[in-house]
């Protein structure tokens, strides 16, 4: 396949994830007294860890308005801008360092969607307190009141997604990928500037929580995990015969997870792995990482080989 096609193809990917996304956002559940709820929760667990941090912030915003406009033109568009950037520029260093990338982006998007399906959650904005800067601004931007989707089009967006924040999940992934694909220190310096920026910013107009940055954070590691882990099992798993590519995906995450709790010489009190019930699903013959069988070898009840 020439460079032009692979190109217009891995166009295409992108895009597609990003109408899952959007089209993702807007199923989410629109329960209003559910999400100010969570929010309130949420609130909770950072006044119990002194992380509470919002308020203030957000005050400093409304009380600089060059920096509250230039923080609303930042959020409104550098999410897409600085990422779809990124991708360009890791697609023109090659597939060993784009491809893991865009596995890692495509990974951290899925389970931020799965978080606002199962936990929609009001933003500070939505509460008293708190001051919508985005908002406040918008007469000089093409933003309306609906987040930063464009006037007219707030129906396009889901104002309750706001757990975690994938605006800090995806300035963390430019910054990782950065660091995987450079060595320039300026390049990482950047990045890395990016993704702190991002997260101050997404604070300070009122959209996310401390928490919503933090899980962000967390989102974008596990993204990057979860492809690395893929990249290394996933096509060779799929490629045993007679084993189904969802049970092969299962038991090398179990593999993984195996792997990283023996690293780091953590014990898991009262875990059992049902090995009766996974060999029957893989069949006789298939040979799995030694990690995993060993586990089953030492699990009560473990088959005889």
């Amino acid at each position: 396949m020439s460079r032009v096609r692979r190109g217009l193809l891995e166009l295409l990917l992108v895009a597609g994830l990003y109408v899952a996304y959007t089209a993702s956002r807007m199923l989410a559940d629109q329960d209003v007294t559910a999400a100010l709820g969570h929010a309130h929760e949420l609130l909770a667990v950072e006044g119990a860890l002194g992380i509470a941090r919002e308020h203030a912030v957000n005050a400093w915003f409304v009380a600089h308005d060059t920096i509250g406009l230039l923080a609303s033109f930042w959020y409104a568009a550098g999410h897409y801008v600085v990422t779809a950037g990124a991708l360009v520029w890791l697609y023109s260093r090659g597939r060993s360092v784009y491809v893991p990338a865009r596995r890692a982006l495509a990974a951290a998007t899925v389970i931020g969607l799965v978080c606002y399906l199962l936990m929609p959650t009001a933003p500070p904005r939505m509460l008293a307190g708190y001051v919508d800067v985005l908002s406040r601004h918008a007469d000089l931007g093409w933003w309306g009141s609906d987040a930063s989707a464009p006037q007219g089009l707030g129906g396009l967006t889901n104002e309750l997604a706001a757990f975690p924040s994938l605006h800090a999940g995806w300035s963390l992934w430019v910054a990782l990928a950065a660091t995987t694909a450079t060595a320039s220190r300026l390049a990482r310096g950047l990045a890395w500037a990016y993704a702190a920026t991002t997260a101050v910013v997404v604070i300070g107009t009122a959209n996310h929580w401390t928490v919503d940055v933090l899980v962000g954070w967390m989102v974008a590691l596990a993204g990057w995990v979860l492809a690395d882990v893929l990249g290394r099992i996933g096509w060779r798993a799929l490629a045993l015969r007679g084993t189904s590519g969802a049970v092969v995906a299962a038991a090398g995450a179990l593999d993984a997870a195996v792997t990283a709790v023996g690293a780091a010489g953590a014990v898991l009190p009262g875990m059992v792995v049902p090995p009766r019930a996974v060999r029957r699903i893989v069949r006789p013959g298939t040979h799995l990482s030694p990690h995993v069988d060993d586990l089953w070898r030492s699990s009560p009840g473990s088959p005889a080989d």
